[in-house]
């Protein structure tokens, strides 16, 4: 009975490597990188009164296929309104276009409203950042995908310019349409890297961004690996 338990605890053992070998070599992977400068600022440039008031600029340039191939763009627009030090809420547009390789070009719009919570410590500073997009991808099918940001961000001390930066933020398709796929899990992006303060209104951050993906009808998964580079103006 013990060399049986054992063979069966065997047999199992082998049958989950070659259950996650064979996930591996299902997973599609690719290199390439993310490209994007952000801006954000108080209204008050416009109007002192309008001190609560925020602005949020961006825009993107991603590449994949091993850095040999553009396939996305982005452009995200919004105004919002600090609620204190450290709460904001913002409603915002953002503009998708996307041209993956072996697929016909996709020209995404969202709208969605936003909130985001930044939260010091002594060790460093926690950002929460929520998102509901309303996407419009094809035709009159709206998808709704809610998704959440954890970010964290811990200055050095040798050189409080120079600091520690992570983030994940994850994806949750709402509900089923057409042409934005089935609902539930969509996808996942987790970055870590470097950033460096040069004053309070100009920030650079590089590091690696792991994005994995999940197809409209949950069956194959594609993971891009990249090198990121942001640039940040605060105003």
């Amino acid at each position: 009975m013990k060399k049986m338990k054992r063979l069966g605890i065997t047999a199992a053992i082998l049958s989950l490597l070659s259950t996650t070998s064979m996930a591996a070599d299902d997973l599609l992977q690719d290199t390439g990188s993310w490209l994007q400068i952000v801006g954000e600022g108080s209204l008050k440039v416009i109007d002192p009164k309008l001190e609560k008031g925020r602005i949020w600029l961006e825009g993107q340039s991603r590449f994949d296929d091993n850095w040999n191939h553009w396939y996305q763009g982005m452009v995200r627009m919004a105004v919002g309104y600090s609620l204190n030090d450290r709460a904001t809420i913002w409603a915002g547009y953002t503009w998708l276009p996307t041209q993956n390789v072996g697929k016909s070009y996709v020209s995404q719009q969202d709208v969605w409203p936003g909130f985001r919570y930044v939260l010091p410590t002594s060790i460093g500073t926690f950002s929460f950042r929520t998102l509901f997009e309303s996407n419009f991808i094809k035709g009159d099918d709206v998808r709704f995908r809610p998704r959440q940001m954890l970010r964290f961000m811990h200055p050095l001390v040798f050189e409080p310019r120079l600091s520690l930066i992570t983030w994940d933020e994850f994806f949750i398709r709402a509900n089923t349409t057409q042409f934005g796929g089935k609902s539930g899990f969509d996808q996942n992006r987790v970055f870590a890297g470097l950033g460096w303060s040069f004053n309070k209104s100009f920030r650079t951050e590089a590091g690696y961004l792991n994005q994995y993906l999940d197809d409209a009808t949950h069956t194959n998964n594609t993971m891009h690996h990249s090198i990121m580079g942001s640039i940040f103006v605060n105003f």
